[in-house]
Order: C-alpha cells, then sequence, then structure tokens
C-alpha cells in the first residue's frame, strides 16, 4: 500500500512539474499586446543582439558561422535563452530577426521573435545560452515568417559546426536552418530541434510604430527604424551586402 501511495505521490509531482513546464513555454511564446515598455525592451534586444553576433563573430571556434552568413537568407539572434529543468526541462527567450534581399543587395528588419521548448529527460539546473539561427535557404526563412514554426518539422534543423575544421565541415550541410549557441561563453552544444518560434506582435509594433508581420518588415520593407542600423551594419559587415 505504501509503495502505490508513493507511486501515486511521484505521479502528481510528474504530472505538476509537466503542467507547470507547459505553462512557462505558453509565456514564453505566446503572443501579447504592446505595452508602454515595449519600445524600451525592442531596443535593448535589438543592441543585445548587435553585442551577441559581433561577439561570435570574434570567436575564431565560430568561423563555421561566418562561412554560413555570408551565404545565409537570414539570422535570427537570440542574446538570452533562459534553460531552467528539474525532471521537465523548459526554455525560452526573446529574439532579432534580419533577412537578405539579394535583389537590392541589403540587409531588412529587425522583426522579434519568441523561442520555446519543452524538453523530457533527467535534468538539475538551469542555464543561459545564447543562440543564433542561420536560414540558408528559402524555406526556412518562410518558416521563421510564419506566425509561428516548429524547428526540425516545418524546416529542418541542424547543430552548426564549432572549433577546428568547422569551415570544411559547412560545405556539406544541406539543412535550412543551422543553429549556434555559447552557455556563460562556452559553446554549448544546444539544440533546437523541436523548438517553437513565434513572432512577437507586441515588440514589433512598438518597435514600428503601427501593426506589422515579419513580411512587412522583413520583405516588404513597409517599415524601417534607424536604431537598427547596428545591428544591421554588423550582419552586414560579416555577410556582405548593407
Amino acid at each position: 500500500m505504501s509503495n502505490m501511495k508513493g507511486r501515486h505521490s511521484m505521479t502528481r509531482i510528474t504530472v505538476s512539474s509537466l503542467v507547470v513546464a507547459l505553462l512557462l513555454v505558453g509565456v514564453a511564446i505566446a503572443p501579447r499586446p504592446a505595452t508602454a515598455d515595449d519600445a524600451q525592451d525592442a531596443q535593448q534586444l535589438v543592441e543585445k543582439a548587435r553585442l551577441t553576433f559581433e561577439t561570435f563573430a570574434a570567436d575564431k571556434d565560430y568561423e563555421g558561422m561566418l562561412d554560413l552568413v555570408k551565404r545565409a537568407k537570414g539570422v535570427l539572434i537570440y542574446p538570452q535563452v533562459l534553460r531552467g529543468a528539474f525532471i521537465f526541462g523548459v526554455s525560452g527567450g526573446s529574439g532579432a530577426f534580419l533577412a537578405r534581399d539579394e535583389k537590392a543587395n541589403q540587409w531588412n528588419g529587425p522583426a522579434f521573435y519568441t523561442i520555446g521548448e519543452a524538453s523530457f529527460g533527467l535534468q538539475i539546473g538551469g542555464d543561459a545560452a545564447e543562440i543564433i539561427l542561420v536560414a540558408l535557404t528559402d524555406r526556412g526563412v518562410a518558416a521563421l515568417l510564419s506566425t509561428s514554426t516548429k524547428l526540425g518539422a516545418d524546416a529542418s534543423v541542424a547543430l552548426g559546426p564549432v572549433g577546428a575544421g568547422a569551415s570544411a565541415a559547412t560545405a556539406n550541410l544541406s539543412a535550412d536552418i543551422v543553429s549556434f549557441a555559447k552557455s556563460k561563453g562556452l559553446y554549448a552544444g544546444l539544440s533546437v530541434q523541436g523548438a517553437v518560434v513565434a513572432t512577437r506582435g507586441g515588440l514589433n509594433k512598438a518597435y514600428y510604430g503601427r501593426e506589422v508581420t515579419p513580411t512587412d518588415v522583413l520583405i516588404k520593407r513597409t517599415v524601417t527604424n534607424p536604431q537598427a542600423a547596428g545591428l544591421i551594419g554588423a550582419v552586414s559587415k560579416v555577410a556582405g551586402g548593407r
């Protein structure tokens, strides 16, 4: 009888942990209306994204990423993705996405996104990672332009090569999106397979002063914001264009 009670107690704890994890992911990726603080949050996110990209670009271990960025169609930068775990893991963060206009030879954006993921496994602890997603194909960009997309399902995703020989390894990559991550300054090896990427409508509206979609910002280019010049310049310096 005591064993049955123990099993029932563990089941309740497990179910409760799952519910909490899923709720946290929902908070991370759910769209919300714009607030008075969103414009400031958006600008801070753009500056943090610039710093993150420049940090990766200055790291010799990420020369493979730089090679991919030179032929990329889009770059989505997450300055901080938090990952905490106890039985069930949960992660989430916000990022800025730039897309290349190949005809005009320029980079457009940013549009704002979240990333969230619930994962199973015996994990205890938590960390924070910087993540850059490099979209190499039109399919990868199209998936990211949608309101919500699941990496690995709506677009193929691969873990980017890092360290010695990384540049040579990039030639064999055929994924729509390639991910790179750092955790506390070190290569994290963090897989984003199964993660859900969704738009942050509130930040997009606050940053551009009206309701816009990622397509409006990145493809149609119906709106721009001069405050994005630093981020666009940092990506253009590596990728080419303006």
